[in-house]
């Protein structure tokens, strides 16, 4: 039994001390990550809509304005985007090809047009 034991110790020890050789432990790469923000603003007369359900098409991601117009969008993996603001009585909006880098946060004014 003291000889199982102590293989075991053995060959734990030896498991160990190659892992940790290097001196260096591995960690996964860190991701970059980048942000959407902006506002929107009625077409005709420039004012911020409040309320206005702004989302990224082909995810479940959905950001809504508030009292000054204002979403935003962050921890997006860079890439392209495509966004889709729609609003009780207005026209929906889609903006293609939002393009985002690393690191950077990318401001897209949306306006919108009232529905006849």
């Amino acid at each position: 039994m003291k000889q199982i034991t102590a293989f075991a110790l053995f060959f734990l020890f030896l498991g160990m001390s190659a892992a940790f050789a290097d001196g260096e432990t591995t960690t996964a790469p860190s991701v970059k990550s980048a942000k959407i923000e902006g506002k929107v603003l009625d077409l005709l007369t420039g004012e911020t809509l409040t309320g206005v359900a702004v989302m990224i098409k082909g995810t479940d991601l959905v950001s809504y304005t508030d009292f000054d117009g204002h979403y935003s969008f962050g921890s997006l993996k860079p890439g392209t985007y495509h966004l889709v603001a729609s609003y009780i009585s207005y026209n929906n909006s889609l903006i293609e090809n939002v393009e985002l880098d690393p690191e950077l946060t990318r401001e897209i004014i949306i306006q919108l047009q009232a529905s006849k």
